[in-house]
């Protein structure tokens, strides 16, 4: 009995596929070839390493912070390891980072204190892990890769956009979908 509630515990705990999940799956697919090397940062529950794996072909690592995340990423046959954004990863390592970060601006009004928090809170401008993550990914980024992140209009497209240049990016949408609160946006990054 207690291995069904760890089960139902930790599926709460962790980002289940939704629009932007699908999204950004569907992205990568497009753009990863078989013979990349591809790491996705906060794998969640793995769909989208997953996706890539299964209809890419590629080789694909996943990381997350969340304990609960590694789990079922592990289960749906991702490869994962327990990190804090790209610390765990050598220099040069992959050929294509992909990020589905966590982006909506902070509500003090659902602060919930757990992991789904971690997964969803953007801080205060949607972009306390973003930028964090724009300054670190060109370390793990082997030389001609490129870095597919989703951001949303609530974190701010035009901001992220700028600040992947003041850090050596340029940057290209490369799917946009639209929904009646916001537009998620997959950029394709590259040095």
């Amino acid at each position: 009995m207690t291995d069904l509630a760890d089960r139902r515990g930790a599926e709460t705990e962790v980002y289940q596929p939704a629009e932007d999940s699908l999204l950004l799956a569907e992205a990568a697919v497009g753009e990863v070839d078989a013979r990349a090397r591809v790491l996705e940062v906060g794998t969640g529950s793995g769909y989208v390493a997953a996706t890539v794996a299964d209809e890419a072909g590629a080789s694909v690592v996943g990381s997350d912070l969340n304990p609960f995340a590694c789990r079922q990423a592990f289960d749906r046959g991702v490869p994962v390891v327990r990190a804090d954004l790209l610390s765990a990863f050598r220099d040069d390592a992959f050929d294509v980072v992909l990020f589905n970060p966590p982006y909506l601006p902070r509500d003090e009004d659902a602060e919930r204190d757990d992991w789904m928090e971690v997964a969803l809170s953007g801080g205060e401008s949607g972009r306390a892990v973003v930028e964090p993550f724009l300054d670190a990914v060109g370390r793990v980024l082997a030389p001609g890769g490129v870095v597919l992140l989703l951001v949303s209009t609530l974190t701010g497209v035009e901001e992220v956009v700028e600040y992947a240049g003041d850090v050596g990016f340029s940057a290209a949408a490369i799917r946009e979908e639209s929904y009646p609160f916001e537009t998620l946006t997959v950029l394709k990054l590259h040095k």
